[in-house]
């Protein structure tokens, strides 16, 4: 047999392996509430080729191949568990078992490392929880792919509905557009699923899901209740209200909280999840999921400040342009975003830096800030210039964020890949908050520059998701548990 044909039959074994990986997963997810990840990465709805991807990009962050063979024992495993609601990872449980020299079996080790997620320890599951959405653009959009996505196992978060302004009269297919705006995106590709309109009743049905289209030009007309809405977290992505007392008005009947997708105001707390999603009080009804680049850098600035120290810092955005800039060169009340946005560098503000207060108020450091849009319809990268509170190297720099992306609490949040030819584009669809570039990395003494991808869109809708799952009781703990 020559090696081509030995490399395709190993291919087409590790195919049947994932195949079979399939209905185990979706039957975990259904039936139990669990969400069986790969280094943080969900394969609930994933196809063949996609599992087995997930699986190949383990040798960017953990430098070795990783195998559907060597995680399917484990997954096994998980089956003859008296398992509650978690997120089992099963990549890192091939990792750590590979460490353990206690000569345990597969379904010892297994069953020692998820200990908490069953029999006595297991949390119950959740009843559905309301959410409504306040604006249905790009933000909105794919919040709402990801509480769709997110309700398949008929637990945690179910959307109930969407409110936009009737503008200068409701058009008479309305819902049908909204719908097929949802259904098809430009970037982020086809929604995965089914999408069906419902036009006498002003529903959008997709994956089962029945979402109830909501004039209104203003909070104070919508009694939610009067569409069986009840205690439900309302997600405001117009950003028109930011302050605590413009965000009060959506507390109307139905409605126990309310969640920003844009920097807060005034007292209003600004949370990036992984960072200070612990400090958020149980009775806040108001919180603030501070913007994109907020969540991209706060997160590395964490780790470095917590490894290293950080004295002062700069950081400077290359940002995709976003609605707010005008097509063609046009009137605009700020200075530069009125010129072109498909045809200019526009140097513009960024209120990240500032913002980097809020969520790490321990941080002794002053953080500066600017930003560029540039024209390219998403994913940006920040580039994070620190003094450090020490001297370094760039290896051991990167080794530590490496390992942060791994087994860390940040690894929902920081990504890491080494890849030496990623370009902006291959971003689209992260659900990190930000990702580490290995290759760009530089470190001279006590001074370190980090470049750090983000998607603007999908990542930051990602980490809105958690924030919401987590104010709503429905963030499920992670097994193996992260390394403090």
């Amino acid at each position: 047999m020559t090696v081509n044909e030995d490399s395709f039959t190993n291919w087409k074994l590790r195919e049947e392996i994932a195949e079979s990986m399939i209905p185990v997963i979706g039957k975990l997810h259904r039936e139990r509430d669990v969400t069986v990840l790969v280094h943080s990465r969900s394969l609930v709805n994933k196809s063949v080729v996609s599992i087995l991807k997930t699986h190949r990009f383990a040798r960017q962050i953990a430098g070795e191949e990783l195998s559907v063979t060597e995680t399917m024992p484990f997954l096994q495993a998980l089956t003859a568990l008296d398992l509650g609601p978690s997120q089992i990872d099963i990549g890192m449980l091939a990792a750590t078992y590979k460490a353990d020299d206690r000569g345990l079996s597969v379904a010892e080790f297994t069953a020692e490392a998820v200990a908490g997620a069953t029999g006595a320890n297991k949390i119950e599951r959740c009843e559905p929880r309301d959410v409504v959405l306040y604006g249905f653009g790009r933000i909105g959009r794919l919040v709402a792919r990801l509480l769709i996505e997110k309700a398949g196992s008929g637990n945690g978060l179910r959307l109930r509905a969407i409110v936009v302004r009737p503008g200068g009269g409701r058009a008479a297919d309305d819902v049908v557009k909204r719908a097929s705006l949802l259904r098809r995106d430009s970037i982020h590709g086809q929604f995965q699923g089914t999408i069906t309109v419902d036009e006498a009743n002003g529903t959008i049905v997709a994956n089962g899901n029945e979402i109830k289209m909501i004039y209104a030009n203003d909070p104070s007309e919508i009694d939610y209740t009067a569409y069986g809405i009840k205690d439900a977290i309302l997600i405001d992505n117009t950003g028109k209200w930011r302050d605590r007392e413009g965000l009060s008005q959506h507390l109307r009947p139905g409605i126990d909280k309310v969640v920003l997708t844009a920097p807060g105001k005034g007292d209003v707390p600004n949370i990036v999840h992984g960072v200070n999603h612990d400090t958020i009080k149980p009775d806040e009804q108001i919180l603030s999921c501070a913007s994109c680049t907020t969540n991209a850098i706060v997160p590395p600035l964490k780790a470095m400040a917590d490894e290293y120290g950080v004295l002062r810092g700069h950081v400077e955005t290359v940002h995709s342009f976003t609605n707010d800039q005008n097509l063609l060169d046009n009137y605009h009340k700020a200075d530069r975003r009125g010129r072109s946005a498909p045809l200019n560098m526009v140097i513009t503000e960024t209120g990240a830096a500032s913002a980097v207060a809020k969520a790490l108020p321990d941080l002794d450091a002053r953080i500066t800030g600017s930003s560029i849009r540039v024209p390219v319809p998403d994913v940006s990268i920040a580039i994070l210039s620190l003094q450090l509170g020490r001297e370094t190297n760039r290896e051991e720099v990167l080794d530590y964020l490496r390992n942060v992306s791994l087994t860390s609490p940040l690894k929902r949040q920081i990504d890491f890949i080494s890849a030496p030819d990623a370009v902006s584009s291959d971003f689209i669809g992260s659900r990190h908050a930000s990702i580490v570039d290995a290759g760009a990395t530089k470190v001279d003494g006590d001074s370190a520059i980090l470049y750090l991808w983000y998607d603007n869109e999908f990542g930051y809708s990602c980490q809105v998701i958690r924030v919401v799952q987590y104010v709503s009781g429905v963030e499920y703990p992670t097994f193996p548990a992260p390394v403090a």
